[in-house]
């Protein structure tokens, strides 16, 4: 396996012991291509979530290897940028503020940030005017609805030029017609700003509508088993939700899930 901006080398990942601990991943290989948009689905507790983590560097492997841009990843990456299902945005906070706290923590932004600050909060008004909350600078997060939240949580997610964005779950606690609302929205996002993206979701419409291509995930200890190509036209609308092939897709993809799910558990 060569050439991908993202590459998982027979990755195996542990927690706790190497001979009690819980095997979350075995065997895991995956390649992600520079600017593409992939989503992982699969059945519950598969090490989705661990996959992110090994790919991030936030958890080291137990074995193989993760490259990201040419290089084996040994500890957090600093071109990462990441948004979870809970928007976590400090309470004490603006939408403003909570936007720019990356550019606080991380390199080379944190040592500029006193000298260029009018310049990165012109960037995060940029970002926020992007994902529809133009004039929510001054808002604190009691303030805005979830969705609004997530926006926000996105907003952050992006605002130190991340090569590499990874979702977890980033709308699983909205409801169905605000999620439908912010699949345009990060779509919106991904065709201006073109990060590597990688979305993790249980959502198979979701996985569909916004993914380049989706992979499948075996039960626990996870790996890929199937890989599906998504050849719709961008930018995509709603409408095609609706269409036969669209709903084939997701039936496939819901057929190797539950093939899945009924395979018992490697031995860890």
């Amino acid at each position: 396996m060569s050439g991908g901006f993202v590459e998982l080398e027979d990755v195996s990942l542990r927690y706790g012991g190497e001979e009690t601990g819980t095997l979350a991943l075995s065997g895991a290989n995956l390649k992600v291509d520079k600017g593409e948009f992939i989503a992982v689905v699969g059945p519950s507790g598969c090490g989705k979530s661990t996959l992110m983590k090994a790919m991030s560097g936030l958890w080291p492997v137990t074995s193989g290897g993760v490259r990201v841009a040419g290089h084996y990843v040994d500890g957090p990456l600093s071109m990462v940028g990441m948004a979870f299902q809970a928007a976590t945005l400090l309470p004490w906070r603006s939408t403003l503020d909570n936007v720019m706290l990356p550019l606080e923590i991380a390199q080379p932004y944190r040592s500029q940030l006193s000298s260029r600050k009018e310049e990165f909060r012109e960037k995060a008004r940029g970002l926020l005017k992007l994902v529809g909350l133009e004039g929510f600078d001054d808002k604190f997060p009691w303030q805005l609805s979830g969705g609004m939240q997530q926006r926000v949580s996105l907003c952050r997610a992006l605002i130190h030029e991340p090569e590499l964005l990874m979702l977890d779950e980033p709308f699983a606690a909205l409801d169905m017609f605000t999620r439908e609302e912010l699949w345009g929205v990060l779509q919106n996002v991904w065709m201006t700003k073109k990060p590597t993206v990688i979305l993790v979701t249980h959502d198979l419409r979701e996985a569909v509508y916004l993914a380049d291509k989706v992979y499948v995930m075996s039960a626990r200890p996870g790996r890929m088993i199937h890989e599906r190509d998504i050849e719709f036209a961008r930018p995509r609308e709603l409408d095609i939700t609706f269409r036969p092939d669209f709903g084939a897709i997701a039936q496939d993809l819901r057929d190797h899930i539950y093939t899945a799910r009924a395979e018992p558990a490697k031995a860890a």
